[in-house]
């Protein structure tokens, strides 16, 4: 008879992430620009800004 194979604890967690994160919308735009960085960078330029 043939047995049926479970998958491993880790591997359903990492499945069950992995699908999370699917269905989960990309972060808003400002949110990516401030954990990045880039409002510090351009707050910095306009500081450093020689016309």
């Amino acid at each position: 008879m043939e047995e049926k194979k479970q998958p491993s604890k880790e591997a359903v967690r990492h499945w069950l992430q992995t699908q999370v994160e699917e269905r989960r919308p990309p972060p808003d735009p400002k949110q990516i620009r401030r954990e990045l960085g880039w409002d510090l960078v351009k707050m910095e330029r306009g500081a450093t800004n020689y016309r």
